[in-house]
């Protein structure tokens, strides 16, 4: 027992000094719990977040941890969506006092768009940076509807005390902004209707309709938004009313139709509709179609409502417009009359037996009454077209204009006609954008569609003409054609010469660049940055996180970890290279399987595998390397070292191996001071540990003892004790449950 505890107690004092000398800052933060709210008489810890009742939005949690901070170190309250998911989580609180404060409150206020039964909490920390324990799944709501939901028919604002309806009907909420952002529960005749969650509902069945918000089991009833009560009667009785067929429906610009309703009663109301849209002062039994205003085609139908009957809506009757017919312009509607030229100018048209007369410049045109025309002056043409035939007596319509031109001069324009960008692209065409005509007076008129094949092209470049590229386009592909382009063209008498056009097509050779490393360390071995491309002839750098910091060396010593890339000036473009980062050495890629804490019974082995590493050497107490693979076995207890090579740095891990303990916590000890048995020893298991608290109560329950890293110290003298033998009661604890419980007898 003696010896086992030399052990312990050895084993213990290594592991702190370890600690102690790696710097490491060690925190465990448990979940948050639910706290009571100081700020309100007889609070309670809350079991659900229901939020937005008269704007109240404040909780509290409690939060502990154990540990060492650092003094910038700032606790987050972050709170996961309503699955649970902390990929998006949101930040509920900061708190920057409380590194030194192991158990404390804080308040939180949820986000307005909170509504859920799956979400959780937790603390993370910035220094040391941690992520704690998640929470279980809380019920959360921001119920901001607290009043009572209107629906209505149609949603259209009135509230009816009873429907009767033919057939179905649409019931919708009404009174709330965005009613379909919630969730609802809908009630006929009290019974909940399993699945309806949306903010209408269908009615097909007879009954009395009501809804309210879903916030949740546990919120929904402080809402109070159930809403009116609607009687609701499907298949009720209907007259069958029908609109008297009309002599005709398809209605010339002079007709005037009369629709009306086969029956009718004094104690009816009257609407009609067209498209489904009630007309608006249209009450009476009869409603007449003017086919003289425009859009008079549509659907038309009349509903009858009234006490004793359902509302009812007849079938509709189609109206259409007997004139519909199409004049379209076959040629350009831009044209040019050159001075030797003449043009044809058509139309086409659907009417009924058509004739035609032509204009120019508003002028009727003697003698030309065919859909073609041949015309040798500039102006602008339009032709009308006559109905003679069909249900319609006469009707007429006018082609849109056709502007013909006589140019002074024309001007071109050039342009990329494709996703061209310079430097980036490694191939373009361009190609003739418009042609205006440009008439004695300035006037221009676009007439690309019209003249764009009737010229003829020489394209140049940098002033020089290109061997055969004589089309309305010129297609690029190499960085070796990069210069300035512009289009000579002409027509008939006429010449003309575009606008200028720069292109500076990438190249396509490679640049790539290589590292010695990727793993930069303080003191380690140089990281080199090279390429095998020629960078004699030409300008160029090195490049960290986009910014320049070399442009001489053909080589770059790493001297910060970064992202680095090489720059190289190709024709005016900057070639990039390939990517390669230089990450800064991070200890946690080493890791150890089954960690640095290695407990075994005494006369066996254990395996202990690292990764993350390029090399390894253990070492002993006395710092003699034992092995230099990337597992080793122990067997014996005492302190090891880890040595572990990334690339050309070294991590180093300390790894303590102590024996099982071979007895349990004892429940009696005896403090007579004989050295044996005087203080209560348990195992390592428990003692020395900075997650295991240790708690002692007396016989009426009061805490003497609660401790992290318990020293197996208790009790220091026998003076405590006023009688012979006393019992005493103990917890051991590690952050979310207890270990082990019981008494301890104490005989003196």
């Amino acid at each position: 027992m003696k010896t086992l505890t030399k052990i312990t107690f050895f084993t213990a004092f290594c592991m702190l000094f370890s600690a102690y000398q790696l710097s490491a800052q060690a925190i465990v933060l448990n979940a948050p719990e639910p706290a009571d709210n100081p700020n309100l008489s007889g609070s309670t810890p809350w079991t659900a977040v229901c939020a937005g009742n008269s704007g109240f939005n404040e909780y509290f949690v409690n939060i502990t941890w154990i540990g060492t901070a650092n003094a910038g170190n700032e606790f987050i309250l972050e709170l996961s969506d309503a699955t649970g998911s902390f990929a998006n989580a949101q930040t509920l609180q900061t708190i920057s006092d409380k590194n030194t404060v192991k158990d404390f409150d804080t308040s939180f206020a949820i986000p307005t768009d909170t509504r859920g039964e799956g979400y959780k909490m937790r603390v993370r920390s910035t220094d040391p940076e941690k992520i704690g324990n998640e929470s279980p799944a809380y019920n959360m709501y921001y119920m901001d509807v607290t009043s009572n939901l209107n629906i209505s028919e149609q949603g259209n604002g009135v509230p009816p005390g009873t429907v009767c309806s033919t057939g179905p009907i649409t019931l919708q909420v009404d009174n709330i902004s965005n009613p379909e952002t919630y969730q609802y529960i809908w009630f006929r005749s009290g019974t909940e209707l399993t699945g309806e969650t949306g903010h209408t509902l269908n009615v097909t069945q007879s009954g009395m309709y009501n809804v309210y918000i879903d916030y949740g089991p546990r919120c929904t009833g402080s809402g109070n938004t159930d809403s009116n009560i609607v009687d609701v009667t499907i298949g009720g009785s209907g007259t069958g009313i029908a609109v008297t067929a009309p002599s005709k429906t398809a209605l010339c610009s002079t007709d005037a139709e009369t629709l009306t309703i086969d029956q009718t009663d004094a104690s009816w109301s009257y609407q009609w509709f067209k498209n489904d849209v009630a007309i608006l002062g249209a009450t009476a039994t009869s409603y007449t179609v003017d086919a003289s205003a425009a859009g008079f085609e549509g659907d038309y139908a009349i509903e009858i409502s009234g006490t004793g009957i359902c509302n009812e809506r007849s079938s509709a009757i189609t109206i259409t417009n007997a004139d519909v017919y199409t004049v379209d312009v076959e040629n350009e509607i831009n044209m040019v009359l050159l001075p030797t030229q003449s043009q044809t100018l058509s139309i086409s048209t659907t009417a009924n037996t058509p004739s035609y007369k032509w204009f120019r410049n508003g002028i009727e045109i003697a003698g030309e009454t065919n859909s073609a025309i041949t015309i040798s002056q500039d102006g602008e043409y339009y032709a009308e077209v006559t109905q003679t035939g069909g249900s319609c007596s006469v009707s007429s319509k006018n082609s849109d204009v056709t502007t013909v031109v006589s140019p002074a001069s024309f001007e071109m324009t050039i342009n990329y006609t494709d996703a061209y960008t310079s430097c980036e692209s490694t191939s373009t065409i361009l190609g003739v954008e418009q042609i205006n005509a440009v008439a004695t007076d300035g006037t221009k008129t676009d007439v690309t569609s019209a003249l764009v094949d009737g010229f003829t092209y020489q394209w140049t470049k940098d002033g020089t003409a290109v061997s055969g590229a004589t089309s309305s386009t010129i297609s690029l592909a190499s960085n070796a054609e990069n210069g300035t382009y512009d289009l000579n063209a002409s027509v008939d008498s006429f010449t003309v010469d575009s606008n200028s056009l720069t292109v500076q097509l990438l190249t396509s050779e490679t640049i790539s660049i290589a590292s010695s490393g990727t793993v930069f360390c303080s003191g380690g071995e140089t990281i080199t940055l090279s390429t095998s491309s020629d960078l004699g002839s030409s300008t160029f750098e090195w490049q960290l996180d986009g910014a320049s910091v070399n442009t001489t060396d053909t080589s770059l010593t790493v001297t910060t970890a970064g992202s680095y890339r090489l720059a190289v000036n190709r024709d005016g473009c900057a070639l990039l290279s390939n990517e390669i980062v230089i990450s800064p050495l991070d200890e946690n890629l080493i890791t150890l399987d089954p960690g640095t804490e290695i407990v075994m019974p005494e006369g066996t082995t254990k395996l202990v595998t690292a990764s993350g590493g390029t090399a390894y050497r253990w070492l002993d107490a006395n710092a003699v390397e034992i092995g230099n693979a990337d597992s080793i076995t122990f067997t014996e207890a005492g302190s090891y070292t880890l040595i572990a090579s990334i690339d050309n740095c070294e991590i180093i891990r300390q790894v303590e191996v102590s024996y099982l303990d071979t007895f349990k916590v004892p429940n009696v000890i005896t403090v007579n001071g004989d050295g044996i048995n005087d203080q209560w020893v348990i195992p390592n298991s428990y003692s020395n540990k900075a997650d295991v608290n240790i708690i002692i109560y007396n016989e009426q329950g009061q805490e003497i003892v609660n401790e992290f890293d318990y020293k197996n110290n208790w009790p220091q003298s026998t003076t405590a004790f006023t009688k012979q033998n006393m019992v005493f009661y103990y917890k051991i604890r590690n952050a979310s449950e207890v270990l082990k419980q019981g008494t301890i007898t104490v005989i003196r």
